[in-house]
């Protein structure tokens, strides 16, 4: 049977820009931004999405394409002895798979509550002690399931299922096509409308004034590229299996391009509406702006609906909000598990029901550990090392073995071929001395910090299980998959799905 193929360029298009727009594009940019020079922030931002965003994405494009495969199927087909890293990237997605979704659970739930406000006058004190009810201070003591957070995590899970079980064309690119187009629209007005409150101008104004001295502060271009690769959905094998189901005659550099261009300016976007409400929300308090941001979760979970409660029509404002939040999230939780469900696929030769029926059940009883009373805790440490040693660390070691040890300019030339428009040495370039240098720095800062100073001040026990030890059970996974799978014979157009 021939490998599933996406229905139209369309389809493909709006299902990677899904994977690539999620939970942190509404939160983490602007954020990034207001940390690392505010306006200033764009000059590496840009010059990162373009020196190593765009040839990344390329690469993925161009390999999943060639070599019709998913992530450890590609990569041993390029060098046996990659499949490891293959595998790697399909358990780093594994692990982001099953506590991603319990964000999105909290994020169902309080699409609920926004109709009427449900988290009261005090949104802080409302979602870290009534609606996680969180423990003590300690990943490694998880107390007792939440049953109000275990239903919209089960709801999360039971739409990428859905998603899963129908398949490329008649499950993910149909969710594509209907979610991608909601969120545009949600988040446009949205914005919009926050754009004509009082302050919202000032609080735009606030988020890209430019700060050029931190040019020439080495984080802050650490913290563009650190962005981007975490933004665009590269290095954790989603992107290999999605472009594996592109047909024959695909273009493979519009494609690449178009995708992380959508990508990048939606984060834009969710930056001006976001700081248009905190500007409102400043202007409403009479505080300086730098006393209601917040990042991360509490931006999410805590700022905006603080900031909800003080806009003219909540009740419309807050649900437009959070329905965001959740069509952002469930489209790239689709990706992940499709990263996943391709590999088992690959690997066992199962039909996509079996594999979509094992991998989200089994993913589904392992993230009840994250709707815990200590689940945040737990979710905090993990997602730490996965994002900042984990995904770098594999993207670099993908990068410098292609870039350097193999012949990445007929990658070049087989993605020209197929492409409206060609790419030029430039790409080896940057997929050579950009991109690898940059990752290389990246890893190795984010590394000696996690060995010297314990993350989020957690006890030594739980960064050892929580994280390192994490890290060690996904590698020896990772090399127990590759003894007799095969996949040291190259892909063809016609493998098994």
């Amino acid at each position: 049977m021939k490998r599933e193929q996406w229905g139209s360029r369309a389809g493909f298009i709006l299902a990677a820009v899904g994977s690539a727009i999620g939970l942190g594009n509404i939160w983490r940019f602007p954020y990034m931004a207001y940390e690392n020079g505010g306006g200033a922030f764009l000059v590496p931002y840009l010059f990162a999405m373009l020196a190593a965003g765009i040839p990344f994405m390329i690469l993925e494009f161009t390999l999943g394409h060639k070599h019709r495969g998913s992530a450890p199927r590609t990569l041993a087909a390029l060098m046996p002895k990659l499949e490891i890293l293959g595998w790697f990237q399909v358990m780093i997605a594994s692990v982001i798979a099953v506590y991603y979704v319990a964000v999105i659970g909290w994020a169902i739930s309080y699409f609920g509550l926004s109709f009427s406000q449900g988290w009261g006058t005090d949104a802080n004190a409302y979602f870290f002690s009534e609606y996680l009810q969180l423990g003590e201070n300690s990943p490694l003591n998880l107390g007792s399931l939440q049953s109000h957070i275990v239903i919209p995590v089960m709801i999360a899970w039971a739409i990428s299922f859905l998603a899963l079980f129908t398949g490329v064309k008649g499950g993910i690119e149909r969710f594509g096509k209907i979610m991608m187009p909601v969120l545009f629209i949600m988040v446009v007005g949205l914005t919009l409308r926050v754009l004509f409150l009082p302050g919202a101008v000032d609080g735009v104004h606030w988020l890209f004034e430019p700060d050029f001295s931190a040019l020439t502060n080495p984080k802050v271009w650490s913290a563009a590229f650190g962005q981007i690769f975490f933004s665009i959905s590269v290095g954790f094998a989603i992107m290999i299996a999605y472009s594996s189901y592109l047909p024959e005659k695909s273009d493979i550099n519009n494609n690449a391009f178009m995708t992380v261009l959508i990508n990048c300016g939606f984060s834009m976007l969710a930056g001006v509406m976001i700081f248009a409400v905190l500007g409102y929300m400043a202007a409403e308090q009479g505080k300086p702006i730098q006393e209601v941001v917040s990042g991360g979760v509490g931006l999410a979970f805590v700022t905006i609906p603080t900031a909800i409660n003080l806009l003219p029509l909540p009740w419309l404002l807050g649900p437009l909000f959070f329905g965001a939040l959740v069509v952002a999230g469930v489209s790239s939780h689709i990706s992940i598990m499709e990263a996943i469900a391709s590999a088992i696929m690959d690997r066992s030769g199962w039909s996509r029901k079996k594999t979509a029926s094992v991998v989200c059940g089994g993913g589904a009883a392992i993230s009840l550990l994250f709707a815990t009373n200590g689940g945040l805790l737990l979710l905090d440490v993990v997602d730490y090392f996965i994002n900042n040693i984990a995904i770098l660390g594999s993207c670099f070691v993908e990068l410098a073995v292609i870039g350097w040890l193999l012949k990445p300019v007929e990658l070049r030339d087989y993605a020209n071929v197929r492409s409206d428009f060609t790419i030029g040495s430039w790409w080896e370039n940057s997929i050579r001395f950009i991109c690898s240098t940059f990752l290389a720095v990246l890893v190795g800062n984010n590394i000696i910090t996690a060995l010297t100073e314990n993350y989020g001040g957690y006890s030594d026990n739980a960064i050892l299980i929580c994280g390192w030890g994490l890290l060690a059970v996904l590698l020896l996974i990772s090399v127990a998959m590759t003894r007799g799978s095969g996949f040291s014979v190259p892909a063809t157009a016609s493998a098994e799905v």
